[in-house]
C-alpha cells in the first residue's frame, strides 16, 4: 500500500494542540480590513478550535 499524502492546503491552515485539539485561524482577516470595525478585527486575530463535528474530516486530511 502506498503512504498516505497530506493535503498540503489543510497542512497550512491547521496545526494540532497537545491535547488533540485542531487549531484554525479565522477567516476575513486577510485584506479589504477598512471598513470592518477595530473590534471586529481584533477579535478575528485570536486563534479557535475546530468544532467537533469537523474534526474527523480535518485529521483525515492530515493524514491522521
Amino acid at each position: 500500500m502506498p503512504k498516505i499524502k497530506t493535503h498540503t492546503g489543510a497542512k497550512k491552515r491547521f496545526s494540532l494542540t497537545g491535547t488533540g485539539k485542531i487549531r484554525r485561524k479565522h477567516a476575513y482577516k486577510s485584506h479589504i480590513l477598512t471598513k470592518k470595525e477595530t473590534k471586529q478585527k481584533r477579535n478575528l486575530t485570536h486563534i479557535a478550535m475546530v468544532q467537533k463535528a469537523d474534526e474527523n474530516r480535518i485529521l483525515a486530511l492530515l493524514g491522521r
